[in-house]
């Protein structure tokens, strides 16, 4: 069972988590064939996370690359990026921009 967390674009408006889910339950695929999910794999929704759970073989490399997948359709692979906080779980960050120019 694998989780992204969603937390942070959710509550600034950038990201809807529903459309992700649906994303995704278009996107897996099991077999090499898209729409294939079954009972081997089951995509739900909890406030701002996405719970995966999969019966197959899954890898979550593969759940990192259909989030970036995501992400890069909606535009906002330049503000965020997929972070593993732990095993099972991804969460979607900001990247640090920090305009200390101290150096020069």
């Amino acid at each position: 069972k694998f989780t992204i967390d969603c937390q942070h674009p959710a509550d600034d408006n950038i990201l809807e988590t529903k459309d992700m889910e649906k994303f995704l339950v278009g996107r897996i695929k099991v077999d090499g064939k898209t729409g294939n999910l079954g009972d081997m794999v089951a995509v739900s929704r909890e406030k701002q996370k996405i719970h995966v759970s999969a019966e197959a073989p899954f890898s979550k490399r593969y759940l990192k690359y259909l989030s970036k997948k995501y992400l890069k359709m909606q535009q906002l692979r330049d503000f965020l990026r997929v972070v593993a906080p732990n095993k099972t779980s991804y969460e979607l960050r900001y990247f640090n921009i920090n305009e200390d120019n101290d150096e020069e």
